[in-house]
């Protein structure tokens, strides 16, 4: 067992690294699933993850949620139920043994679907008191691990995908849904759910980042009070809507002022930011250096070949 394990890891890693001729994120023929490789271990870099899979098949990565840390290798795998703002680093690679991993995303009307499949065949307790983060890791297993290979090998015969291509996508979810941890993303998928309603609070602040945050409006939306929808908020991102929301803001404007020639003050009105010093001072805290300086430096990592543009 654990040698046929062994066995698709390498293949997983063969795949992604036939795909993968240089550093950087690749999109592949398969809708929603794109491949990483890095030939070093990188510096912190800040997005939003969506709601995905990702598995690694080669190296190791450590992935910050507010103010907690998850490590994750071939071993096991992530997965994000909702829109999350986090600092990712890769921790374990070299040009002799890149870091190579696939993310695959999720669509939370096929988890929906799947969740309630799941529960009319009663193979899992429909349980309403489960609540917990947004991003969790999990152990892969065999069953998981040999559908995910399946789908990666699609890309050998392109004809194949966009008849294969959806069913083992379903299978993936199923297998997701099933695991251990599956319950935290059973929840998201749950209509009416605490869950679920701060998942729809979660996508109106990514929509309107740049906007006044007023809680008792979200709360209302929610049909929550503001204090329920405040601690049911944290324990699904581990951060507070407003520490949320300057995240999003922050890493917004980082990307504005990286790839255009913003001003500084312009790129904090844009995010929602009323004063420019108070925009700078909390950029400054979050990245570690001022807007300009910061910006300056990755110019000149990327010149450096040592970030991908």
């Amino acid at each position: 067992m654990y040698e046929r394990s062994v066995k698709r890891e390498r293949e997983l890693a063969e795949v992604i690294e036939r795909f993968t001729k240089q550093d950087g994120t690749h999109e592949t023929l398969i809708p929603g699933l794109r491949f990483i490789r890095s030939s070093e271990a990188s510096e912190p870099v800040y997005s939003v993850y969506e709601p995905s899979l990702c598995v690694i098949a080669q190296g190791a990565k450590v992935v910050m949620l507010g103010k907690e840390s998850y490590r994750y290798d071939p071993s096991c795998y992530l997965t994000a139920s909702v829109h999350l703002p986090i600092t990712g680093q890769i921790v374990e690679a070299t040009p002799e043994m890149p870091y190579l991993s696939l993310q695959l995303q999720l669509d939370m009307n096929q988890i929906v679907e799947m969740n309630e499949l799941i529960y009319a065949t009663n193979t899992v307790e429909r349980t309403k008191g489960e609540f917990g983060r947004g991003l969790y890791i999990d152990r892969l297993n065999d069953t998981l691990q040999d559908a995910i290979l399946r789908l990666v090998r699609l890309l050998d015969t392109p004809e194949d995908i966009p008849v294969l291509a959806p069913y083992l996508i379903r299978e993936i979810v199923y297998r997701v849904l099933q695991n251990e941890q599956g319950a935290a993303l059973r929840q998201f998928a749950l209509i009416g759910s605490h869950a679920q309603r701060i998942a729809k609070v979660i996508q109106r602040i990514n929509r309107d980042y740049a906007m006044p945050l007023r809680i008792h409006e979200l709360a209302e939306e929610a049909s929550m009070s503001a204090s329920s929808l405040y601690s049911y908020f944290k324990e699904v991102t581990a951060m507070s809507p407003i520490q949320y929301q300057k995240q999003l803001r922050l890493q917004e404007a980082r990307r504005m002022l990286y790839s255009t020639a913003m001003e500084v003050a312009d790129a904090a009105f844009q995010v929602g930011y009323e004063s420019p010093s108070h925009f700078s001072r909390e950029y400054s805290r979050m990245f570690g250096r001022p807007p300009v300086k910061d910006i300056r430096r990755l110019h000149e990592a990327l010149q450096a070949g040592k970030i991908s543009s």
